[in-house]
């Protein structure tokens, strides 16, 4: 029989309560406590995890003894400090969400972090979780004879509305490279199994959010771009974001290309904001096209309904869940560890910085978040 896993969840906003959807679909898995200042985010999360304790502080979750681990959903620029916060009490096992910090001061200490805590840290990338992205990366080296190209494109909605509209500044989010972006940095490093060695951007705020005021502030928060990526191996991957461009049939187009042929996979976004009137929301889809013989074939890759209700992220958060659960109870290994979240932050920093300067930026992971 399974190990019962109760969690402690800190920050209930829109991704907690994807997080808290996920959990109740686990067995052998609950939530025993939850720490959320909110109101309205806290009452949402007590109707969705009704048999919870409401805590009063993050300390007072990492203290409840009822938690084996704890998931951390909160705003970006409080994940590090709540990090240390849950360390300060005892060293529980954490999942927390990305970005892993979003202040280059931090970044040595985030390090630091990583080399004394003793407890499994899983830094949360769900999209390595998506099945036509896993489906993807588990066919492109075999596809492709070996990638030397990889894109990812992602045309997508604008920010949502978070609490206290953290998510509309870059210093609070981290900047779009590293808020929205270390997800694709990270599959790129995962994908080409290789680390960069010099990224070069261009991005803007071009159409979203300028018309809003927050406190006598406009937002600056970047609607758009494009990251190129050279790595050690001698891969090239290009990021493109738009954020605008919600009217896509798809929200993600992976392309990896090698001497064999071509691989893709497309990926529709949330199934809630497909439009009522066009009928059914796409089905995922992964087109192989090998060069010789030629003939491109497609795979329709449909996700179980009852994990796209559950969430945005076409039931990668599930996945997650499963397999850090299965990593606690000794079944699996910590599959993104603080070092592939450092280094995802470091490569949207080092984006944000090359945009910034128009200039590329060399041996990122060295020097991107210390500038």
């Amino acid at each position: 029989m399974a190990k019962h896993i109760s969690y402690g969840i800190i920050g209930c906003g829109m991704m907690g309560q994807e997080h808290l959807r996920n959990i109740a679909l686990l067995p052998d898995v609950g939530v025993a406590s939850i720490f959320e200042p909110d109101a309205t985010m806290r009452a949402r999360a007590a109707d969705l995890a009704p048999h919870a304790s409401i805590a009063g502080s993050v300390a007072e979750v990492a203290d409840d003894p009822r938690v084996d681990c704890v998931l951390i959903a909160s705003p970006n620029y409080v994940h590090f400090a709540q990090l240390r916060e849950v360390a300060a009490v005892r060293a529980l096992p954490i999942l927390v969400e990305k970005p892993l910090f979003t202040d280059p001061v931090d970044a040595a200490a985030v390090k630091a972090f990583a080399a004394t805590f003793t407890a499994p840290v899983w830094v949360a990338m769900e999209y390595r979780y998506m099945p036509p992205v896993a489906r993807f990366i588990e066919q492109a080296q075999d596809a492709t004879g070996g990638i030397r190209m990889l894109t990812i494109r992602e045309h997508r909605y604008p920010f949502l509305d978070k609490v206290a509209h953290w998510n509309r500044f870059n210093r609070r989010s981290g900047g779009t490279f590293v808020e929205k972006c270390c997800h694709f940095f990270d599959l790129m490093r995962l994908i080409l199994k290789s680390e960069p060695v010099r990224i070069m951007a261009s991005a803007g705020q071009e159409v979203n959010h300028l018309d809003e005021h927050y406190d006598g502030e406009t937002p600056d928060i970047w609607d758009c771009g494009y990251v190129l990526v050279d790595f050690a191996s001698g891969a090239r991957a290009m990021l493109e974001l738009c954020m605008y461009a919600e009217g896509s049939r798809y929200q993600e187009e992976i392309s990896a290309v090698g001497a064999r042929g071509k691989v893709e996979c497309v990926v529709p976004g949330p199934g809630r904001f497909w439009p009522a009137h066009l009928g059914a929301a796409p089905t995922p889809q992964l087109i192989v096209s090998p060069r010789f013989p030629q003939g491109p074939y497609t795979v329709e890759i449909p996700i179980d309904p009852q994990l796209l209700t559950a969430g945005d992220h076409n039931g990668s958060t599930f996945y997650q869940h499963q397999r850090f659960c299965a990593a606690l109870r000794g079944e699996g290994p910590v599959e993104v560890t603080l070092d592939d979240g450092w280094k995802a932050v470091a490569m949207g920093m080092a984006a944000q910085l090359s945009a910034n300067q128009g200039t590329a930026i060399s041996n990122p992971l060295d020097a991107s978040v210390t500038t």
